[in-house]
């Protein structure tokens, strides 16, 4: 199917279950802030505050996932299924080992990383309590985004599927419990978070040994400097991305802070999320190119990997059009779902609208990035996954709320989505060139 089938046909096959598996990981975040919502605005800015470490902690899972999955998915389509099966337990431990040295770290300078992430003394004892919880279930959330993402450029979606969906569902009912019935807080929705994850990773394990998935055995596990240069080559760009926009957050929480106040942070956190949330539809479905793209590569079918690039484009920028028309018209409805705080709405419906005019030009910079990391084109998919979270947002939010305050921080992430997509044209362009040069 992925180097004979029909290019459209096949990719939604595999992108649906890729699809249900981001928007269930997305539900993580938005469950957390929805019912922490309920509380009081320093708990919903302070799961903002920890959304940049979840994020390292993400990038991690991505890097390893990505870098060992691009190499699984163009061995096995070039029929080396013994190397694939190598890189798969390799980029299974260094994930988990990584994530636990990143959580032993964090625990042991809590407090300095609170106020680093840009927490205000008044949102501090709340980051702390969510974060040091956080920080245990790394290595699990970690794990279980790589093997996720390892059976997924498998071609084997839905399996993959399983083990997240099971994990956010039995997260949307610990929530409340946690948070309300057991009176804990902010600290309940963090355990509630890592309880989920400590499920989904367990169920992914049980997965991939079933069905035609690589089977994980420690004993295969090669830590040669051959399987670590394939690792970075493909993930580098995942770990780029990702660690920027851990970044990103970061600076954002202060400027938010230092120009709107714990409303301010309120308010960008449940922008972010919802982002995140609409995005990982357009994610979710270039995940179900990314294992047709692999294959058709490693087998030299050069047109079917343009084929499926240009289709996905065009069904994200439809897609991504209707949602920024629907969101530019209920703005502070969504957002007040989250925090029915007067100045939190205010603060976050604008900058809400401010991401939704350059939300159709998202899906050419995420496919190509997409593809120029399934392909081995480490550099240009290296500079364009930089480009929003740190070449261009990084020096837009230094400056422009400087020049315009809270008004300037709500639109620094749509003229870094434009820049960013300006930038991809070009990469893109030369990429595809070289494709249709190389095409048998």
């Amino acid at each position: 199917m992925l180097t004979t089938g029909s290019v459209p046909k096949t990719i939604s096959t595999l992108a649906v279950p890729t699809i249900i598996s981001m928007l269930v990981t997305s539900l993580y975040s938005i469950t957390d802030t929805y019912f922490v919502g309920q509380l009081d605005t320093q708990s919903t800015a302070a799961v903002g505050v920890v959304l940049s470490v979840m994020f390292f902690i993400q990038a991690v899972g991505f890097f390893f996932g990505h870098g060992s999955g691009n190499f699984i998915s163009r061995q096995l389509g070039a029929k080396n299924r013994e190397a694939a099966s190598r890189m798969a337990a390799t980029g299974f431990v260094y994930s988990i080992l990584f994530a636990s040295m990143l959580g032993i770290v964090g625990l042991l300078f809590l407090e300095p990383i609170s106020l680093a992430l840009g927490s205000t003394p008044t949102i501090l004892p709340y980051t702390k309590r969510y974060l040091s919880i956080i920080l245990c279930g790394g290595p699990f959330m970690a794990g279980q985004i790589t093997l996720n993402n390892q059976m997924r450029l498998q071609g084997n979606a839905s399996y993959a599927m399983v083990g997240i969906v099971s994990g956010a569902v039995l997260n949307v009912v610990l929530d409340p419990i946690f948070i309300f019935s057991f009176n804990m807080g902010v600290s309940g929705a963090a355990l509630a978070t890592v309880v989920s994850q400590m499920i989904a990773f367990t169920i992914q394990l049980i997965q991939t040994f079933r069905g035609g998935n690589l089977r994980i055995h420690l004993k295969e596990f090669n830590p040669s400097w051959s399987f670590v240069v394939e690792i970075i080559s493909g993930g580098a760009p995942s770990l780029t991305r990702q660690a920027l926009g851990s970044v990103s957050t970061i600076m954002l929480n202060y400027a938010a802070g230092t120009w709107g106040g714990d409303a301010g942070i309120a308010g960008m956190s449940i922008v972010n999320r919802m982002s995140f949330f609409i995005n990982s539809v357009l994610i979710g479905y270039g995940q179900g190119f990314q294992p047709l793209c692999g294959f058709s590569y490693g087998a030299g079918l050069y047109d079917r990997v343009r084929e499926g690039f240009w289709f996905c484009v065009k069904v994200g920028t439809v897609f991504l059009s209707v949602v920024a028309v629907f969101g530019l018209i209920f703005a502070e409805e969504i957002v007040a779902l989250f925090r029915d705080d007067v100045e939190v709405i205010t603060i976050g419906a604008a900058a809400f609208r401010w991401q939704l005019l350059t939300y159709p030009l998202g899906a050419i910079v995420m496919y190509s990035n997409m593809m120029m990391q399934t392909i081995r084109k480490p550099i240009e998919a290296s500079i364009l996954s930089s480009a929003r979270q740190g070449i261009f947002f990084i020096p837009t939010i230094l400056i422009i709320p400087q020049l315009f305050g809270i008004k300037g921080v709500e639109a620094t992430q749509a003229i870094a989505d434009l820049l960013s997509f300006l930038l991809a044209i070009p990469l893109c362009g030369n990429v595809l060139r070289k494709l249709e040069n190389k095409k048998s």
